[in-house]
């Protein structure tokens, strides 16, 4: 089968794939990190065929950072399961470029729905760019109605137990340094309680906080709700949180 990137006539940037054995975990569906780096890889190659490359951004002094992220499960894609990727901006707010998500299966099922928020940064000075200060494109005025819950604060537990930790490896970094966005799903699926690996979870936020560098340990504490159906993770470096993630079920 061949698999297509072109931008619809809603100017939404459709990525299509599949769901390869590598991508699924032990349960034969998309992993919490492939999930994370099927979002990011759709995003910048949008950015890409928009005429916003990496080295485009950089040359003008912008690097582009995912800041939050929400998801929304209606069904999990399946190993060796085709499925499309919409993803589009909508209108940014005064700090954070805004990005809405749609996997399908190839027959047009609804699968997951997302909704995340993203940073223009200057790459020198390490400053916030107000997204009105951001020209390379006509900022979108698209606001739809979203079935995920809202990229926002995640509120730290009273009472946290250690969960897991990771020392920052080689492997874990992508080319601005530091570890790569996706990573994190990871890192949540490792520190998970052994009974609920199997669980199907109806939701998931992630806010990412500091970036966790090379050599970095990551103490990922966390508190199992089980009225709320909803586990939080609070992810820690010795500088202080490095991430934040929910699920529930």
């Amino acid at each position: 089968m061949e698999y297509k990137q072109f931008h619809d006539k809603d100017n939404k940037f459709n990525f299509q794939t599949m769901i390869y054995f590598c991508e699924a975990n032990d349960n034969r569906q998309l992993s919490l990190y492939d999930l994370l780096k099927i979002s990011s890889d759709g995003a910048v190659e949008d950015w890409n065929q928009r005429g916003m490359s990496r080295e485009v951004l950089l040359e003008k002094d912008y690097a582009i950072l995912v800041s939050r992220v929400s998801y929304r499960f209606h069904r999990m894609p399946r190993e060796n399961e085709a499925i499309v990727l919409k993803t589009w901006e909508e209108k940014p707010e005064p700090l954070q470029l805004v990005r809405a998500y749609e996997f399908e299966s190839m027959d047009g099922e609804k699968l997951i729905s997302g909704l995340s928020s993203w940073l223009a940064v200057n790459p020198k000075s390490r400053r916030i760019v107000p997204t009105k200060m951001f020209t390379l494109r006509e900022a979108p005025d698209l606001v739809t109605e979203h079935d995920c819950l809202k990229y926002g604060k995640i509120a730290q537990p009273e009472t946290l137990e250690l969960f897991d930790e990771h020392i920052v490896k080689y492997s874990d970094l992508d080319g601005n340094g530091h570890t790569n966005n996706a990573r994190y799903g990871a890192f949540v699926a490792d520190a998970l309680p052994q009974d609920l690996r199997h669980q199907t979870f109806k939701d998931f936020r992630l806010n990412y906080a500091k970036e966790a560098m090379l050599g970095q340990k990551i103490s990922i504490f966390g508190e199992r709700d089980n009225e709320a159906k909803k586990i939080t993770f609070i992810g820690k470096t010795e500088e202080g949180i490095s991430f934040e993630a929910e699920l529930y079920w």
